[in-house]
């Protein structure tokens, strides 16, 4: 046996041996989701809170902004904006791809 068939059987032998553990199936799938169900309340919550404090720190440079006479908020509402309803979307699409 030549060095290069020594080395295609090894690397063949450890694909044989690894893909089994690969392969969990549809077990593993319903194991994700209901470990991804059982966090889900406290992680939707947290993200709430972090999507109100953002908000607020955003809201109020928006406002320094505008008070300082900047021309040029519109892009800086547009992205809170966008921001704010992202965190707030990202929530009901989990929930609804999951069935929570």
């Amino acid at each position: 046996m030549t060095r290069g068939q020594k080395f295609v059987l090894a690397l063949f032998l450890i694909v044989c041996a690894s893909s089994p553990s690969f392969a969990q199936g549809a077990g593993a799938i319903g194991d994700a989701a209901n470990t991804i169900k059982s966090y889900w309340g406290p992680v939707s919550t947290l993200i709430k809170v972090i999507g109100a404090v953002v908000g607020l720190i955003g809201g109020l440079r928006i406002y320094n902004k505008w008070t300082n006479g900047d021309q040029d908020i519109n892009k800086e509402i547009l992205g809170w904006g966008g921001a704010c309803l992202f965190l707030f979307l990202v929530p009901t699409f989990v929930a609804a791809f999951f069935n929570i």
